[in-house]
C-alpha cells in the first residue's frame, strides 16, 4: 500500500512505544520520542543516533528531545505511549496542537474521557501486541506485523483523523480494526485482562519446591503472561473495572460448574462437555482471512466491518479494502 511519510512523536518509549518508535522509522517516517525517565531517554537518543558522531538520526533512526513540548512541535502525528492513569497529564500540555493526537492505553472509554476537555484532535487506539517484558531494550519494530490494533470510531472522532492514525498503523503491519470504546473495553476484559488475572492466579498455584519442580508446557503457556509488572496491571484492570467484573463473574461462573462436576461421584462424562465449550472456541482461532472486499469510508460501515470480525487490509486514500473471517 502507498504509504504518507508523516512526522510521528512517540511520548513514552517502554515495550509498545519503544516498538512503535522503531516500527515507524523502519517504515519511513520522521520520527521524534520523549520518555520521563532521562535513563531511557538516553538508551533511545544512543539506538536511533547509533554509528553518528553528531548526534543526528542515523539511517531508520529517530531524534529523542528531553522535553515533550519539543518532541511534538512540529509533528502531524503524536502517539501517546503511556498508561491510562497518565493520559490527562500529557493531554494537557497538548491542547490546541494541530496534529492528531492517538493513544495506545488498554483500555479506551477513559481515554476518551481524558481527551474530550484536553481539545485535541484525537483517535482513541490499541495494538493488541505486547511481551511480557517491559522497558524500552524490550522493543520490536516487528511486534505489530499482522496484530490487530484497534481505532475508535466513537462520536466525535473525524473521520479522516481515522482514516490516517489507520494508515499509519497499516504502515507498522498492523491489521486495522474499527470498533467503539465500549466495545473494545468489553472484548479485551474477556482476552486480555482477564487472561493475566486468571494466569497470575495459576502461577501462585505453584509455590512449593514439588510443583516448581514439576511445572512444564501446560504451565508455562497459561501462566507466561504473569510474568508482566504487577503496577502496570493493575492500573490496567482497575481503569477497566466494569468490564473485567463482568468477565471474571462469568469465569467464576464457569469454573464453578467444573467445581460442582467434581464432586463425588465425579466422572469424566460430566466434565467432557464442559472441557468442550472451550475446545470448541480454541480449535477455531485464530480466524482465517476470507477473500478481500471493499469498504466504504463511512463510520457505521466501518463499525459493522469489527462487530463481525474483520479488519482493514489496505488503506489508499478513502479507498478501503478488508477481510472478513472465513
Amino acid at each position: 500500500m502507498r504509504v504518507t511519510r508523516r512526522t510521528v512523536t512517540v511520548i513514552g518509549l517502554g515495550l509498545i512505544g519503544g516498538s512503535i518508535l522503531r516500527a515507524a522509522a523502519r517504515a519511513g517516517h520522521d520520527c521524534r520520542g520523549f520518555d520521563h525517565d532521562p535513563a531511557t531517554r538516553a538508551a533511545a537518543r544512543e539506538a536511533g543516533t547509533s554509528g553518528r558522531e553528531d548526534g543526528d538520526p542515523a539511517p531508520g533512526g529517530w531524534r529523542i528531545d528531553d522535553s515533550p513540548a519539543t518532541a511534538a512541535d512540529g509533528a502531524d502525528l503524536i502517539v501517546l505511549a503511556v498508561p491510562p492513569a497518565a493520559l490527562p497529564a500529557v493531554l494537557g500540555p497538548l491542547a490546541g496542537h494541530p496534529g492528531i493526537v492517538t493513544d495506545v492505553a488498554s483500555v479506551k472509554q477513559p481515554a476518551l474521557a481524558a481527551a474530550r476537555p484536553a481539545g485535541v484532535r484525537f483517535v482513541a487506539g490499541h495494538p493488541m501486541a505486547g511481551r511480557e517484558l517491559s522497558g524500552f531494550a524490550a522493543g520490536d519494530a516487528a511486534l505489530f506485523e499482522d496484530r490487530p490494533w484497534v481505532l475508535c470510531l466513537d462520536e466525535p472522532t473525524v473521520l479522516a483523523d481515522w482514516l490516517a492514525v489507520a494508515e499509519f498503523a497499516r504502515s507498522l503491519g498492523a491489521r486495522v480494526v474499527p470498533a467503539t470504546a465500549a466495545e473494545h473495553d468489553d472484548a479485551v476484559a474477556r482476552v486480555s485482562h482477564l487472561p493475566h488475572l486468571a494466569a497470575t492466579a495459576l502461577a501462585a498455584q505453584a509455590a512449593g519446591p514439588l510443583p516448581a519442580s514439576l511445572a512444564a508446557g501446560s504451565f508455562a503457556d497459561g501462566t507466561r503472561v504473569a510474568a508482566s509488572a504487577p503496577a502496570l496491571w493493575a492500573d490496567i484492570c482497575a481503569a477497566n473495572a466494569p468490564a473485567v467484573r463482568a468477565a471474571l463473574d462469568r469465569l467464576i461462573a464457569d469454573l464453578t460448574a467444573a467445581r460442582a462436576a467434581l464432586d463425588p461421584p465425579a466422572s469424566a462424562s460430566a466434565l467432557e462437555p464442559w472441557f468442550g465449550t472451550g475446545h470448541a472456541v480454541r480449535a477455531d482461532w485464530p480466524p482465517t482471512a476470507g477473500r478481500p472486499v471493499p469498504v466504504p469510508p463511512e463510520r457505521d460501515a466501518l463499525l459493522a466491518l469489527g462487530r463481525a470480525g474483520g479488519w482493514l487490509t489496505d488503506i489508499t486514500g478513502t479507498e478501503l479494502t478488508a477481510v472478513l473471517p472465513r
